[in-house]
């Protein structure tokens, strides 16, 4: 008769541990979503330096009353080159309503936004740099370009990772807009 060892199952059940864990996270609300630990609190105080020529992005900029959008990009981030025609047609349609943000980080290259926006064309209300990249880790930034939807109070509403495409613009963005203003 074979000899019975216990480390015969080890094998069976770490997969089916793993199995699980894989199932479990595809079983997610939204298995493409980013938690953030700044939902429902105070956005972080911003350290930025200012675009020649530009309104800087301040703590009370964040602040003023209304809801507002702070994007975080770079020009060496090529979704938000791919995203970047939708933050034009978002702040045409938002303009009035909504003041959007912009916050640059990780650039490489002096004088690569400036030139980026006064090619493309420039979405933000105000603007500020993350030289020293204090911003982008108080705000949980994983990578670019990430989204913030702030309310009246200062408070994020939602974050979005990833490039603002017609279809999270429609799906995710706006329907949290409504929910804000109570529609």
């Amino acid at each position: 008769m074979a000899k019975f060892s216990p480390l015969m199952i080890a094998p069976p059940l770490i997969f089916a541990g793993l199995a699980a864990m894989f199932v479990l996270g595809m079983k997610r609300e939204n298995p493409n979503d980013l938690p953030s630990q700044l939902i429902a609190k105070s956005a972080p105080p911003l350290t930025l330096t200012a675009f020649e020529g530009e309104p800087l992005l301040t703590d009370e900029t964040v602040r003023e009353p209304g809801l507002k959008l702070v994007n975080f990009w770079g020009t060496w981030c090529v979704a938000c080159r791919a995203e970047h025609p939708n933050l034009l047609k978002l702040s045409e349609l938002l303009k009035m309503p909504m003041p959007l943000h912009g916050v640059n980080f990780d650039e490489t290259v002096e004088g690569a936004p400036e030139k980026y926006l006064a090619e493309e064309g420039n979405p933000f209300t105000t603007l500020g740099k993350d030289l020293s990249k204090k911003t982008k880790i108080d705000w949980g930034v994983y990578g670019a370009p990430e989204t913030f939807l702030i309310d009246a109070n200062g408070k994020v509403l939602l974050r979005i990772a990833g490039p603002l495409t017609e279809r999270v613009i429609d799906q995710t963005l706006m329907p949290a807009i409504r929910a804000a203003q109570g529609q």
